[in-house]
C-alpha cells in the first residue's frame, strides 16, 4: 500500500495554492475565503485550508475576524512599501553574500532567466515575466546560502509580487531587463558595490507602483 500524503503536506499545498491565486488576482481584494469552499475546489478537507488561511493571514495577505469574516486583504501602501524596503535590503544582503560563491554556471542561469523574462515581458505574459524575474533572483539568494534571508524573503516578496501582477502594464519592465543584464555584468566581474547598487536600484523601482494602488 502507498503511504498516506502527511497533513503537512496538505496544510502546504492548500496554502502554496490559495496564495498563488491572492498575488496572480484570481481571488481578488476583498473576496470572501469560505474554507468549506475552497476545500471544495482544492479537493481537500477543511483542515488544512483552515491551517492555510492562518498562515496567509500571517503574511498579511488575508484578513480575518473571528465568527465574522475572512477575505483577501486589500492593498494596503505602507505595507507594501515597508516590504518593498525590507526584501530590497535582504537582496542586497543576498548579493553581497553570494558574490564570492557565484561562478559561472550560477551567471549562465541568470541570463537564461533574463532572456525568459525579457521574451515573456514582449509577449505580455505576466505570470511568465514574474516566474523568470523570481528565478533569477533567487540564484544569488540560495547561493548565499543565508536560510534567514531566505526564509523572510519568502513570507514578504509575495505582497509585492501582488502588486506587479495587478500593475503589470505599469511596469518598467523593458527596463528591467537592461538592469538585470547590468546586474548579471557586475557580478560576472566581481564588482560587489554595482552589483548591490544595481540590486537596490531594481527593487526601488517597484515603489513607484504603489502611487497608482
Amino acid at each position: 500500500m502507498l503511504p498516506r500524503v502527511p497533513r503537512s503536506l496538505l496544510r502546504d499545498e492548500a496554502y502554496q495554492r490559495i496564495r498563488q491565486a491572492i498575488i496572480d488576482g484570481s481571488l481578488a481584494p476583498g473576496t470572501p475565503l469560505r474554507d468549506a469552499d475552497l476545500a471544495g475546489e482544492l479537493g481537500l478537507s477543511r483542515a488544512p485550508v483552515r491551517q492555510a488561511l492562518l498562515r496567509l493571514a500571517e503574511d498579511g495577505l488575508v484578513v480575518s475576524k473571528p465568527q465574522s469574516y475572512t477575505r483577501v486583504a486589500e492593498f494596503v501602501a505602507d505595507d507594501v512599501r515597508d516590504a518593498v524596503r525590507l526584501v530590497r535590503a535582504l537582496h542586497e544582503l543576498a548579493v553581497r553574500e553570494a558574490l564570492p560563491r557565484l561562478g559561472p554556471a550560477q551567471i549562465t542561469a541568470m541570463r537564461a532567466a533574463n532572456e525568459r523574462f525579457a521574451a515573456a515581458v514582449a509577449g505580455g505574459e505576466a505570470g511568465t515575466a514574474i516566474e523568470a524575474d523570481d528565478e533569477l533572483h533567487d540564484i544569488p539568494m540560495h547561493t548565499a546560502g543565508n536560510r534567514a534571508v531566505a526564509a523572510t524573503l519568502e513570507r514578504y516578496t509575495p505582497l509585492l509580487r501582488r502588486l506587479e501582477y495587478a500593475r503589470f502594464s505599469s511596469l518598467p519592465a523593458q527596463r528591467s531587463v537592461q538592469r538585470h543584464e547590468d546586474l548579471i555584468a557586475a557580478l560576472e566581474a566581481g564588482d560587489a558595490t554595482a552589483a548591490i547598487r544595481i540590486t537596490s536600484t531594481i527593487w526601488a523601482d517597484l515603489e513607484t507602483l504603489l502611487e497608482d494602488s
